[in-house]
């Protein structure tokens, strides 16, 4: 059995399956990481939308939480992203 096994049986769109696969893989021992939305869409070679719309489906699925980070004067940062498992 794979470790994402779980992944592969929710009734979920290729785009979520991708996204969630490439966090993982960036992701540290706590399962976070926090690469940008431009970042995401550039190496997996989808448009800024679509991997928006792969984020809404993950945190819908319960397989991510999202975070907002903030600079020290109040600016917005990246987003935290923190993993689950199914």
């Amino acid at each position: 059995m794979s470790r994402l096994d779980f992944l592969y049986r929710q009734e979920l769109p290729h785009r979520a399956v991708s996204v969630y696969t490439y966090l993982a893989d960036r992701a540290n021992k706590d399962g976070e990481c926090w690469p940008a939305i431009p970042t995401i869409a550039s190496e997996l070679k989808l448009s800024q939308s679509t991997v928006r719309r792969a984020l809404h489906d993950l945190r819908k699925a319960g397989l991510l939480e999202t975070e907002q980070r903030y600079r020290t004067k109040g600016g917005k940062s990246s987003l935290l992203y923190k993993i689950r498992s199914g």
